[in-house]
C-alpha cells in the first residue's frame, strides 16, 4: 500500500516531466536585400569545399591541402569541438537514471565495558557483507535539464561553426598568401632585369665617360637610378623570405621546415581570374556563413540557460532505489533472507537564497541580450563583406586591364626613347624616366594581379566558403513556428525559425 501511494504521486509528476518554462526560441526578424547588387553578370560559382581549385594551380591545390592537414589553429578548433561534444554528452546524461554498484565489507569489535551490556554468548566480534545496487533520477518537471542539454547542444554547433570560421579562413590566408608569392616574385624578377639592363648600360657610359664623350652630371645620374634599383631588390627579396615563412606557418610546418623549407610554386604570373557570381539569394547567407550560424547558435543557447535558470526557482523531484543484499556471512550473502530494497521519493523547493536564483536569471537574460547583439552585429559585417567583396572584386580587375594598358604603353615608349637617344634627339634623363615608369608599371601590375586574386577569394569567403551549413542529421533544421509562439529579440514575421532539437 505505502509502495502505490508512492506511484500514485510520481505518476502526475512523470506525465508533465520535461515541460519547459518560456517560448521556444525564434529566429529574430532581419531586413535582407532580396537580390544580390554589383555582382559580375557571368562568372564562377564558388561551390563545394574545394572552391580553391577554380584557380587551376595543382602547387596552391597541394599547399591547401597541407595546411588543412597541419595547421595548429585548425587542430585547435577541432579540439574545441571534441570538448563541446563530450560536455554535450555530460548535460544528456544528467536527464538519464544514474546506476551504480557498491559492495562493503567490514569487521567490527564491541565493548565489553558498556552500560548496557550484551546478552550472554553474542560475539564480541563481527563481520557484515553488503552488496548493492543504487538508482538515483531527477524528474524533469520544469525542463531544467532539458534546457541545459539543449544549450549545450547549441554550443556543440557553435563550436563545430567555429571550426568551419577557422577553416574558411585558414584557406583564404593560404590563397592570398600563396599569390602575394607570387607577386614577391615577379617583383623581384622585374627589379633584377631592370637593375641588369641598368648596369650594363652604366658600364658603357662609364666607358664613354672616360672617353669625354659624355659629362659627369649625365653619369651620376645613371649611377643614382642604379643604386635606387639595388636598394629596392633586397626589400623585395625581404617581403618574399617574410611571405614563405608565413606560409610555412600556416601549412603548419616544423621549425626546421618554416626556417629551410621552401614553398612550392608555379613560374609565371599566369592570368587573372574570372569574376565569382553568388548563387542563390541573400538570406542563404544566414546558412552558408559559419560565423552566422555561430552567432545564432549561441543566442539558441543563451535562451536555452534562461529557461534552466527559471525552472531552478521551482520544486525538484527526486527518486532513488536501493536494491542488494546484507548478511554477517559472505555465503549467505545472495540467500532470500539477506535481501534489502529501498525507494525513496524526495522533494525539493527553494524557499530562501539571499536572492542567488533570481539573480542568475538576471545573468542569463543579459547573457541573451548580448548573444542577439552579436546575432545581428555578425549580420550586419556579413552583408558588408559581402557588398565590399562584390565592389573590390570588379574594381581590381580594372585596375590590372589598366595597369597591364601602361605597361604595353611604357614598353612601347621606353623602346622609342633609346632610339630617340642614339640619333641624339633627347638625353639620356628622358631614356631614364622611361624606364623608371616602365619598373614602376611592372610592380604595380603584379600587385594588382595579387589583388584581383585575392579578390576572388575575397568575395568566397564572404560567401561561406563553399560551406553549405549543417545537414539535418547534425542537429540543425529549419522550420515554421507554431501560431502563438513568442519569440527572441523580436517577432519573426513568419519567418523560418531554429529549432533545438
Amino acid at each position: 500500500m505505502p509502495r502505490a501511494r508512492l506511484l500514485l504521486a510520481v505518476i502526475p509528476a512523470a506525465l508533465v516531466a520535461g515541460c519547459t518554462l518560456g517560448p521556444e526560441y525564434q529566429r529574430p526578424a532581419a531586413e535582407l536585400p532580396a537580390a544580390w547588387q554589383g555582382a559580375a553578370p557571368a562568372g564562377l560559382r564558388a561551390t563545394g569545399e574545394r572552391w580553391w581549385t577554380l584557380y587551376g594551380d595543382p602547387a596552391l591545390e597541394r599547399l591547401v591541402e597541407e595546411a588543412l592537414a597541419h595547421n595548429q589553429d585548425l587542430a585547435l578548433a577541432v579540439a574545441r569541438v571534441d570538448e563541446a561534444r563530450a560536455l554535450a554528452r555530460v548535460a544528456d546524461s544528467q536527464r538519464m537514471p544514474a546506476v551504480d554498484a557498491a559492495f562493503d565489507r567490514d569487521r567490527s569489535r564491541r565493548s565489553e565495558r558498556t552500560s548496557m551490556p550484551f546478552p550472554p554468548g553474542t560475539p564480541i566480534e563481527s563481520n557484515n557483507y553488503r552488496a548493492q545496487l543504487n538508482v538515483t533520477y531527477e524528474v524533469d518537471l520544469w525542463g531544467r535539464l532539458r534546457s541545459a542539454s539543449d544549450a549545450a547542444r547549441a554550443d556543440l554547433l557553435a563550436s563545430e561553426a567555429a571550426r568551419e570560421t577557422v577553416r574558411i579562413a585558414l584557406v583564404n590566408e593560404t590563397v592570398r598568401g600563396y599569390f602575394a608569392l607570387l607577386a614577391l616574385d615577379a617583383q623581384v624578377a622585374a627589379t633584377g632585369r631592370s637593375l641588369g639592363l641598368r648596369s650594363e648600360v652604366l658600364k658603357l657610359q662609364r666607358v664613354r665617360a672616360n672617353a669625354g664623350l659624355i659629362n659627369d652630371f649625365n653619369l651620376r645620374q645613371l649611377e643614382a637610378e642604379v643604386a635606387a634599383a639595388q636598394a629596392q631588390l633586397p626589400a623585395l627579396e625581404g617581403n618574399r623570405t617574410a611571405a614563405e615563412a608565413a606560409l610555412a606557418v600556416l601549412a603548419g610546418r616544423s621549425p626546421r621546415g618554416v626556417m629551410e623549407g621552401a614553398i612550392a610554386r608555379r613560374a609565371g604570373e599566369g592570368e587573372p581570374q574570372p569574376p565569382v557570381v553568388p548563387e542563390g539569394l541573400p538570406s542563404d547567407l544566414l546558412l552558408r556563413r559559419p560565423d552566422v550560424v555561430q552567432a545564432e547558435q549561441q543566442l539558441i543557447a543563451a535562451n536555452a540557460r534562461i529557461q534552466e535558470a527559471r525552472a531552478a526557482l521551482f520544486p525538484r523531484i527526486g527518486l532513488t532505489g536501493l536494491l542488494g543484499s546484507e548478511s554477517a556471512a559472505l555465503g549467505e550473502l545472495f540467500s532470500g533472507p539477506a535481501r534489502i530494497w529501498t525507494l525513496a521519493f524526495a522533494l525539493a523547493q527553494p524557499i530562501f537564497q539571499g536572492g542567488r536564483l533570481f539573480a542568475e536569471v538576471e545573468v542569463v537574460k543579459a547573457r541573451e541580450r548580448q548573444a542577439l547583439a552579436q546575432y545581428q552585429k555578425s549580420l550586419q559585417e556579413a552583408f558588408r563583406e559581402v557588398r565590399t567583396a562584390l565592389s573590390t572584386q570588379q574594381r581590381a580587375r580594372e585596375v590590372y586591364d589598366a595597369e597591364t594598358a601602361r605597361g604595353i604603353a611604357l614598353t612601347d615608349a621606353l623602346r622609342l626613347a633609346r632610339i630617340r637617344y642614339q640619333n641624339g634627339l633627347i638625353s639620356q634623363l628622358d631614356v631614364i624616366d622611361a624606364e623608371r615608369n616602365l619598373l614602376d608599371s611592372d610592380l604595380n601590375r603584379a600587385d594588382a594581379l595579387r589583388a584581383q586574386r585575392a579578390a576572388v577569394a575575397d568575395l568566397v569567403k564572404a560567401l561561406g566558403g563553399g560551406w553549405q551549413g549543417f545537414e539535418p542529421s547534425r542537429g540543425a533544421s529549419f522550420t515554421a513556428p507554431p501560431a502563438g509562439e513568442g519569440s527572441t529579440g523580436g517577432g519573426g514575421g513568419g519567418k523560418p525559425v531554429a529549432r533545438r532539437q
